[in-house]
């Protein structure tokens, strides 16, 4: 998913927040898992009541492993990335961390392969940005870093 913002009140550039997407809300993916935990449960007293007593160890452990492959798969979900167009600068945060910083003037933005990989350079720097969006996104987000990098190195600040 891509979000535009604008960049800082009264100044000119613009900031794209870009986030994996999502096909369940945190609600759906625990009503995800109740449902999944409640078949495998029903399908352990089904076995325990047909003699085999190792059956509710089994579904507690495979509950268990269902719960943290599900936690996994939602942190995984909140990864994101940050690309920040300004007058003088042109900054991409990965949580925190700031991973690629440079004036917007000297920085290239390259789509890469037949799976549209989409690069920005600057000074033998390189880093890549929206890996995690799919083919479509990432086009559509090659065509919202072009506007605004030509916009930013030409210094007009029309690019909200």
């Amino acid at each position: 998913m891509i979000e535009v913002v604008p960049y800082r009140s009264g100044d000119a550039g613009a900031r794209l927040r870009l986030r994996p997407p999502r096909a369940l809300t945190a609600r759906q993916f625990r009503a995800l898992f109740a449902a999944l935990a409640g078949a495998m449960w029903l399908a352990a007293g089904l076995g325990w009541l047909a003699g085999n007593v190792f059956a509710p160890a089994f579904a507690l452990l495979h509950s268990a492993g269902l719960a943290l492959a599900l936690r996994w798969l939602w942190r995984s979900g909140e990864r994101g990335e940050e690309i920040a167009i300004g007058p003088g600068t042109v900054e991409v945060r990965r949580g925190a961390d700031a991973v690629f910083s440079a004036h917007p003037h000297w920085v290239r933005m390259r789509v890469e392969g037949d799976d549209g990989r989409v690069t920005l350079s600057s000074s033998g720097r390189r880093v890549e940005v929206g890996a995690f969006l799919g083919p479509a996104e990432r086009s559509q987000l090659a065509r919202c870093l072009k506007q605004f990098l030509a916009a930013a190195a030409t210094g007009d600040g029309r690019n909200r």
